[in-house]
């Protein structure tokens, strides 16, 4: 026997609850109760659901740096935008992975090599040629493009309004397991594109920039790095569309976020989220729950709709929602916790999940918003 296994105790029921999870709360004194998941390994582990009678974020100051951010990602400076030879901004990062910001108006003018990890970038807005040792493919706002470590690349913009997340991680970047959904759900690995090969010879000497402990080596060539004339086997470049995952649905019961899991490494996970229809059970929550993710950052890049669970967030901001910290809807969402006017949620975001604590840099905490923690105060449920 696994002496380090740990034997669940359910079910263990105390005092007034709901038996489902996510729907039907308790009435106190003629107010319906806020429910709060305290749960484990990221939705995944062992939970509990307790019924308070006010909301669990109706905290009116917090002292110390154990707290909510947003982060506003238009106002960070990224000298890219005017220096093509300069390189993303770092925002958060841990040992598992580092999330920065490129806003580069200008094509790439070297290749890139990133010997650290491999690369995840998200194209929030621009479009232009993606090209590599293995050839080369078109991106658009909207898509996802993995590049795996050792890969020779370089972005070339089409416009110069641009702007990218990426996610370096120390490990490999893997597609989930569906396991009872079958191997199409999600996303059918059908629709990843891969580059096609394009050799490049146009007379000029190019410099591959290698990146190895954080620090930066510039290697000339006498020749473009794109002679590849083939190539065959399972490690190469990939291309997602946000638009082409389609999410898990349940009219009666509200799915955790873990179900949009799009990606993942070791120590993180990368999810998206995008329009589905609402829950239509009477019953049933229609809105994000409160909940305490004691053994995850969680980390959200809003990209483009209308947010439903947050209050004034535009495009471009990041949330970050250390682990522990208990959050849930903003006051405007709480007033549909059982009801919405709409079909369905018109939200696109990313959302990063990670196992280690992340450390906001010094350029990601030149724009935070101070008084982000306050954005929950006045949350009220109205019948």
């Amino acid at each position: 026997m696994d002496k380090n296994r740990i034997t669940p105790v359910f079910p263990l029921v105390k005092g007034k609850t709901s038996r489902q999870a996510h729907a039907r709360f308790p009435v106190i004194d003629g107010k319906v109760t806020y429910e709060h998941e305290h749960g484990r390994q990221g939705f995944f582990g062992k939970a509990s659901h307790l019924y308070h009678k006010n909301p669990p974020t109706n905290f009116t100051k917090i002292e110390g740096p154990f707290k909510p951010e947003m982060l506003d990602t238009n106002k960070l400076p990224v000298p890219d935008k005017e220096d093509p030879n300069a390189m993303p901004v770092t925002i958060m990062e841990n040992a598992d992975l580092k999330i920065k910001v490129s806003m580069m108006s200008q094509p790439m003018p070297f290749y890139y090599k990133n010997t650290e990890g491999d690369d995840t970038w998200f194209v929030h807005k621009g479009r232009g040629k993606f090209e590599s040792v293995y050839g080369s493919f078109s991106f658009k706002k909207g898509d996802y493009i993995v590049v795996p470590r050792g890969t020779i690349y370089r972005f070339v913009p089409e416009t110069t309004d641009n702007f990218f997340l990426i996610i370096e991680s120390a490990e490999e970047i893997q597609i989930p397991d569906r396991g009872l959904l079958g191997p199409h759900a999600l996303y059918d690995p059908a629709m990843i594109e891969t580059p096609e090969p394009e050799v490049i010879e146009d007379g000029k000497e190019w410099v591959v920039r290698f990146k190895r402990f954080g620090e930066y080596t510039d290697y000339t060539y006498p020749n473009n790095p794109c002679d590849v004339v083939g190539w065959k086997g399972d490690v190469t470049p990939w291309k997602l569309s946000i638009e082409d995952f389609r999410p898990i649905n349940s009219h009666r019961y509200h799915l955790p976020p873990s179900v949009h899991t799009t990606f993942l490494s070791q120590g993180f996970v990368i999810c998206s989220f995008v329009p589905r229809p609402y829950e239509t059970a009477e019953d049933a929550l229609k809105i994000p729950f409160y909940h305490s993710n004691v053994e995850y950052d969680e980390v959200i890049f809003y990209h483009d709709g209308d947010f439903m669970s947050r209050d004034d967030v535009q495009p471009g901001m990041v949330s970050f929602h250390p682990m522990g910290f208990t959050h849930g809807p903003h006051p405007k969402a709480l007033k549909r916790m059982f009801k919405q006017d709409k079909p369905l949620t018109q939200e696109y975001a990313v959302m990063i999940d990670t196992r280690r604590p992340l450390h906001i840099t010094e350029a990601g905490y030149k724009i935070t918003n101070p008084d982000y923690y306050k954005s929950w105060q006045g949350a009220v449920f109205e019948e």
